[in-house]
């Protein structure tokens, strides 16, 4: 279970970088881009505990994690790479609601990593990061 988890979360990585190389912003440094994933964590973990976002934002994060912690997924992670994959898609669709509805300035409030990193966070959500 925990590495079907690691697993998805490393899948994610990689896409994130993949979608990072078509979007990066002209100052966009290779550190800002390997820490990603793990400053996209620590988003996560501030907007779950962030009190003055509205509850349904909250829970759609709770519902992430289970997701993930739970064994059954719609694709068994036994199946090669699609097996990670559905991880992945569910995770992607799921931070970008989550930051599509919690707005611009509760993501800004709450990311911890750089500018450029930022950019690409709204940019992939749709938020117009520029």
């Amino acid at each position: 279970m925990l590495a079907a988890v690691v697993g998805g979360l490393l899948l994610l990585w990689g896409v994130l970088l993949l979608l990072l190389w078509r979007t990066r912003p002209p100052d966009l440094t290779v550190r800002e881009a390997l820490r990603l994933l793990p400053d996209l964590v620590r988003l996560v973990r501030r907007l779950a505990a962030d009190r003055s976002l509205p509850r349904g934002v909250r829970v759609r994060l709770w519902l992430l994690l289970v997701y993930l912690l739970s064994p059954v997924d719609l694709v068994p992670d036994v199946v090669p790479v699609l097996g990670y994959a559905d991880d992945v898609v569910v995770v992607a669709l799921a931070l970008r609601s989550v930051v599509r509805a919690a707005g611009a300035p509760a993501v800004q409030r709450a990311w911890p990593g750089g500018p450029a990193g930022l950019a690409v966070v709204q940019r992939l959500a749709g938020l117009g990061g520029d």
